[in-house]
């Protein structure tokens, strides 16, 4: 019996031939012990994890510091992105257990900063919102010294369900917003750029202590002026942080990579990203919405502080 494939969807679409990484696009292990510790406690607790389910060219680092950024909801997604390696199909019921099940995990492995994100669950009214909250609650309650942050879906068409994840006593909202709208019919069909614009400003009118957080991939085919338009539009939405990482084609069916950019293009990202005013920015072909995302919370923070210390009457 042939197994369901991955990706349904892309099945009859044209091969696009990988293009050869350059020898810049390198992951590492720095402690092998540590990386198969980590991977025994996400095994135990039958936890997924989009280090895996979407083939992040770092896990081995990250997993070697015992850092894991745990994906709720199951292991299948309700959209079609075109880049993306995470599962597409029907999801199954959401696991009561859960909660507990990411909460003794996060202690297990010592957390410090935990980053909590999820499939999109279009199927559910309110887009897996109120799960979410109790995934949030639940680790909080064990972890009361962990930072936390979620990246979470747009909820479309969902109404106000994002505020309920905001009630949680989460540090860090994020929402990626992955690409230049020029882009979104192809890249992005499920969703709206307009929309997960949306969602980051009223997250913040909302919640005004959390830090709100967005990425974007490079080398889809975007320009780079339409980058730095993205810039604006997220410090118009008044996002803290930004992420820009280079694109990796998972496989053929995929999205094909336009091109690789070059280390000193991120660099340059960088510089422009700072002078819009973000609080803080991560721009390197390896950089990716979780990577060394306990690190950048204390930039965050420390960030956020001498702000206020040069603005101590706002």
């Amino acid at each position: 019996m042939n197994e369901k494939p991955r990706h349904p969807e892309k099945v009859n679409k044209p091969n696009n031939p990988i293009k050869k990484k350059p020898e810049w696009i390198r992951s590492k292990i720095i402690d092998s012990k540590v990386f198969f510790q980590t991977k025994q406690v996400v095994n135990q607790n039958n936890l997924v994890t989009v280090c895996q389910e979407a083939n992040c060219p770092n896990i081995t680092e990250c997993w070697s510091k015992k850092h894991a950024t745990f994906m709720i909801m199951g292991d299948t997604c309700t959209r079609a992105c075109a880049f993306c390696d995470v599962k597409t199909g029907k999801p199954t019921e959401l696991d009561i257990f859960e909660p507990a099940k990411i909460a003794k995990a996060v202690q297990s492995l010592n957390l410090k900063h935990v980053v909590i994100t999820s499939v999109d669950r279009d199927d559910l009214h309110d887009g897996g919102s109120d799960h979410f909250y109790k995934v949030v609650k639940a680790t909080r309650d064990k972890n009361p010294e962990t930072s936390i942050e979620v990246l979470t879906p747009d909820f479309l068409r969902k109404g106000d369900a994002y505020k309920k994840i905001l009630e949680a006593d989460l540090d860090v909202f994020n929402h990626n917003i992955e690409t230049v709208p020029r882009l979104y019919t192809t890249v992005r069909p499920g969703a709206r750029y307009f929309a997960s614009l949306e969602l980051l400003k009223n997250s913040k009118k909302f919640n005004k202590k959390v830090f709100t957080k967005s990425g974007i991939m490079v080398g889809l085919g975007e320009k780079k002026e339409e980058v730095i338009q993205v810039m604006d539009d997220l410090r118009s939405a008044e996002v803290d942080f930004i992420t820009i990482g280079q694109y990796l084609q998972p496989s053929p069916k995929h999205h094909p990579l336009h091109r690789y950019y070059h280390p000193e293009e991120f660099k340059e990202f960088e510089h422009i990203a700072k002078t819009k005013g973000f609080l803080l920015v991560s721009s390197s072909p390896l950089t990716r919405s979780s990577y060394h995302a306990d690190e950048d919370f204390r930039k965050l923070q420390d960030a956020r502080n001498k702000q206020l210390e040069c603005r101590p009457h706002q």
